[in-house]
Formats: structure tokens, sequence, C-alpha cells
């Protein structure tokens, strides 16, 4: 077995005056050396009152705080294992995930209480044995996190934990039925840290803003816990506000950033786009959805360094990096493999791609890889196969130069008359109008086609454009079998709790042809 380190007590071992985290939400400030003082007293709470020890679940029902990452590298320090639950979900759904993992505890936030009380009243809940409010004037009868100061602030009592062990189950955003628990280890989550600072040059001197839900894993993993790894500094912010983004950005303390496309197109609709100042960022990144090519464009006018990222819960999620002086060359790319990943591509009979622009299913193996998903093998034998190589689902194909561009979601293509379409290309082409806020295509059923393109767009404000206009100008960049066989406008467009369009939504509505 080879044994776990303590993150934090080792980080602020090694660097405890540096400054670890900015809370926005309480005005305050902690190094490494008073964070883990403070997550020590977690730890010591969570084990001695509330009974937590290695291979516990702890839930948390929270919007971000810094009491969230106090819980989940007090997790870290026992052994323990944070579910970190999606809050957009509905009451029934929350509760047949607990019934998957079944937590000792639940940890929430004012915002859930009654949501919490709800729980509260089933008899089949079972295994919560305590409930835990972050705020005292909401947590009636409940035990409230403020309890912890009671606590001493030393190192706990270290059980042997291994790399191997969980540290997260972190939900995938299924489309259909229960999301599923990817497994994330202490090995899966050192080695995503390992990889991405190591291969995108990110480390003790930067400052990202946190400011995704914690319920993802874009925001525990894509920059947080390599950041934390590292030395950085987190800003916390409870939630996306694109006013507090362009403060803090202006405030020129900012370094490098994650936001998915969505967070990205209020940025540059918004009238303080035209006055921030980014040029004391050395990097901003989006990932989780396709981002549109002119999303890229207004940035790069700006001399910012933007571009996508690619990765899946399963799988770190940081994957690819795209060096500065290729981001314009190549528009799109997701890059190549990080120091510490394996990739290949297979065609629809699992053999390997071996040529350039050739696009296949990406396959991921590697230490950052998740073991499984709790509780479901069979789902589990679904995507890692007997190699050990993960199966993404997602197309993507690679250049001369073998960096790769990531295409779509196999499920994603629609097939129509023959010739294979991918949504996201289409969509880009359509936020390239001036009028265009945001856009969804993707595939419906048709009898003589086999299916056919939709669309659906929302427009910016004070513009006006005709389901003709708009197509005219996708014949001039577009091959005619590409282009939508209807268009629909709508005030907004449905978006899941990452923050993504939620196409599931808008197929569900507007699948239908007339």
């Amino acid at each position: 077995m080879i044994a776990a380190i303590d993150w934090l007590q080792r980080r602020a071992s090694l660097s405890p005056q540096k400054l670890a985290l900015i809370d926005t939400i309480d005005g305050r400030e902690l190094t490494y050396e008073q964070w883990n003082q403070q997550v020590n007293q977690t730890a010591h709470f969570l084990r001695e009152q509330l009974n937590v020890e290695k291979g516990d679940r702890v839930t948390m029902l929270a919007s971000n705080s810094v009491e969230y990452l106090d819980v989940w590298f007090a997790c870290n320090k026992l052994g323990a294992i944070l579910q970190n639950m999606n809050w957009k979900l509905a009451v029934p759904e929350i509760e047949a995930l607990i019934k998957d993992a079944k937590p000792k505890a639940m940890i929430y936030s004012s915002e859930f209480t009654d949501v919490v009380q709800k729980l509260q009243l089933r008899n089949d809940i079972g295994s919560i044995h305590h409930f835990v409010a972050l705020d005292e004037k909401t947590r009636g009868s409940d035990l409230g996190i403020t309890e912890r100061n009671q606590y001493p602030n030393t190192q706990p009592e270290r059980e042997d934990i291994s790399i191997e062990d969980p540290w997260v189950i972190c939900y995938t955003g299924g489309t259909t039925g229960l999301p599923k628990g990817a497994v994330l280890s202490i090995e899966n989550i050192t080695w995503n840290a390992i990889n991405t600072n190591m291969s995108w040059g990110v480390g003790y001197d930067d400052v990202s803003i946190l400011n995704s839900p914690l319920f993802h894993t874009g925001a525990l993993n894509v920059l947080t816990s390599p950041l934390i790894y590292a030395g950085g500094t987190i800003i916390v912010c409870k939630t996306f506000d694109v006013t507090q983004v362009f403060d803090l950005i202006n405030s020129g303390i900012v370094t490098v950033y994650f936001g998915v496309p969505t967070m990205f197109s209020m940025m540059q609709n918004h009238p303080e786009w035209k006055n921030t100042n980014f040029n004391n960022m050395k990097f901003v990144i989006t990932g989780g959805a396709p981002c549109p090519i002119p999303i890229f464009e207004k940035f790069w006018e700006k001399n910012v360094d933007f571009k996508t990222g690619y990765g899946l819960t399963e799988a770190g999620p940081n994957t690819f990096w795209l060096p500065a002086e290729q981001v314009q060359e190549k528009p799109g790319a997701v890059g190549y493999p990080l120091m510490e990943i394996e990739l290949q591509l297979i065609n629809e009979s699992g053999k390997q791609i071996t040529e350039p622009n050739i696009s296949g299913e990406l396959l991921i193996r590697g230490p950052h890889r998740t073991p499984g998903y709790w509780n479901n093998p069979a789902a589990t034998e679904e995507i890692i196969d007997e190699d050990q190589w993960l199966h993404t689902g997602d197309l993507a194909l690679f250049d001369e130069d073998g960096c790769y561009y990531v295409v779509g979601r196999s499920k994603d293509m629609y097939i129509t008359g023959g010739e294979n379409v991918y949504p996201s290309e289409v969509e880009s082409v359509i936020y390239a109008h001036e009028a265009i806020a945001e856009a969804a295509v993707f595939g419906v059923a048709d009898n003589k086609w086999g299916e056919v393109g939709h669309a659906v767009v929302t427009l910016r404000p004070g513009f006006e454009l005709t389901k003709m206009k708009l197509r005219n100008f996708m014949k001039e960049r577009l091959a005619k079998y590409k282009l939508p066989h209807d268009i629909t406008f709508i005030n907004h467009l449905p978006k899941t709790a990452a923050g993504k369009i939620n196409k599931k939504a808008l197929k569900e509505e507007f699948g239908k042809l007339e």
C-alpha cells in the first residue's frame, strides 16, 4: 500500500504564511497555516461529534464557501469520502443519491433548509445520523458547523490511508436515469494536480477565482485542487456574478480563470467587457461544453490567451494543453496530452486510428482516471475495458502535428442523408452572427433524411433577426447538409446545474418537427 499524504498539513508545513484563500463571502483571508488549523478542527468535529471514520461518506448540499472546502479537505485527513451533492436536483433525486452513497452526515447551507427539512421527514433515509447547518440562523435543532470551534486545531490522528482510497464521489450530469457516482480517489485528484501544474505551468504564484459550483468536477479539480497542491491562492465566491468577476480581474490579482462558455458569453455581453483589463492574466480557459469560436476571437482581440480545455468527471478532468503560441493558429483545438496521460482514438470497429484528421472515439488511460462508479459495476464495465482504457463517448481527431480537436459527443452527432454533422461546428457559425446571444443545435428524427438539424437560439438585446436572414448567413459558411432544417427563437435557453445549455430539455420541447 502506498500511503496518502495529508494535502493541507504538507502544504502548510511548506508554505505556512502563503495566502491560501480569499473569502469574498465573509471578507477574510487565510494563510495555509491558518486554513490547515481550521480544517483540523473540522476533521476533529467530523470524527468525534459525527462519528465519521475512514470510508464513511459526508454529503454536502451547499453553495460555495470556505466551509465547503474545509469539509472536503477534512475528509482527506480522515480518509472519509465527500459526496458533493448537486443542489439543483429535486428532493426525490437527492433522496435517491443519498440512498446510493449512504452518508453518515449531511452538511447544508441556508438556501437548502427547506430541502433538508423534507429529507428529515423521510422514514427511509436511514444512513444519515446528523444534519449540520452552515448558518447558525437556520440550523433549528440541527448541529452547527461552528461547534467545530471547540475542538483542537492540531493534526488529527491519521489512519492508514492509501492513495487508492476514495476521496470524492462526484456525480455525472447524465442525460438519462439517475446520475452515476464517479469515484475520485486520492490518487486521481493528486495526479490531476501534478499533470496540470507540470503541463499548464500554474503554481505557487497563481491566483484563481472559484465561482463554479463545487458539486461539479470543474470547480473542484480544473484549477482549485491543482493550485492548492502547489500553494497557489483561491478566491472563493458563492456563485458566478459577472460584475464581481470583472471587479476581481480589474483588481489585477487574478492570473488564471476557468469557466464554462455561458459564463464567458455573459461577460462579453456585459457593458463592463470593453473596459476590463486582462493584462495580468496568464490565461483564461473554458470547458464543460463546446465553445463557439466568436467567444475565442473576442478574447484574442484583447490579447488574452483564451483557449478551450477538455475533460470529464471520470478522468481528471484535465487532459490536454495548447501552448499559447498555437492558440490562434489552431482555433478550437484542445492541444496535446498532459504529462502522465495516454490517449488513443478508435473507429466504430474498435480499431485504433493512426492517421491524422480522422475522427474516432477518444480513449484515456492514466493514474488520474476513476477506478469506476460507486455501487455500479455494470456501468463501470461499460466505460473501462480490460486494458484499463476509459471510453469517453467523445469524438476527436488529431492533425499532422499530433494536436487534438474534440469534435463532439458521439451521441450528439447526427447523421443526415448519410452525412455526419457535428452540432458544435454549426453552433460556432451561428454564434458568429452579431445578433446571436446563445445557440443550441441538435438532431431530430426525419422520415426522409433519417435525422435533420434543429437550431434553438436567443438574441442579444436590441437585435432583430429572422429565420431566413440567419439561414442565409449560415449558407455562406456551411455545406448545405449541415444547415439546420428548422430554427426556433426563444427568450432563454435552459441550463443544466453545471451551467451548460440543456439540450435534453430542448429536444423534449422542440424535438418534433411540424
